[in-house]
């Protein structure tokens, strides 16, 4: 986690100022200037139009009564993919747009939600109850997964 704080804040920016020099120094000042303002517009163009749909495909999952896990993903991946649109530079807008595109979101969802998960493991392996009550395999249950045992109340 810290080198990838350390990315973020500080390589990110050097990154960008350099392939920002490299940009001018091919096609000029005023072109590259022009360019990081025209792809900061498309972008937010773009966020608007993929919020929409994220938005509707969240209200469409509600309404038929099933788990919104994928419209969730999406909706987080369009608002990271617009912050980084935000910000101003190269590199930050390619990741943006890898974020915000409907054919490249599902790459970007199954990465985010791999890093995750390797988080959360490595969190609950540390953790100070992972000594105190450990996973119990059960025989019973699924591919070797866990059984909880309980009772099902229906209020009807």
């Amino acid at each position: 986690m810290r080198l990838l704080l350390f990315l973020a804040f500080l390589a990110v920016p050097v990154l960008e100022i350099w392939l920002i020099i490299q940009v001018g120094s091919v096609i000029g000042g005023p072109a590259t200037v022009a360019l990081l303002i025209a792809d900061s517009l498309f972008g937010a163009w773009l966020v608007r139009r993929e919020g929409r749909r994220v938005w509707r495909a969240l209200q469409e999952s509600l309404r038929s009564g099933r788990m919104p896990d994928r419209e969730l993903a999406d909706g987080g991946l369009v608002l990271v993919g617009g912050t980084l649109l935000l910000t101003p530079g190269f590199f930050t807008d390619v990741l943006g747009f890898l974020c915000i595109l409907p054919f490249t979101r599902p790459l970007m969802r199954r990465l985010g939600s791999w890093f995750f998960d390797r988080r959360v493991k490595k969190m609950a392996a540390a953790s100070p109850y992972s000594r105190l009550f450990p996973p119990r395999e059960d025989a019973s249950a699924p591919h070797g997964g866990r059984v909880v045992h309980g009772e099902v109340i229906r209020e009807d």
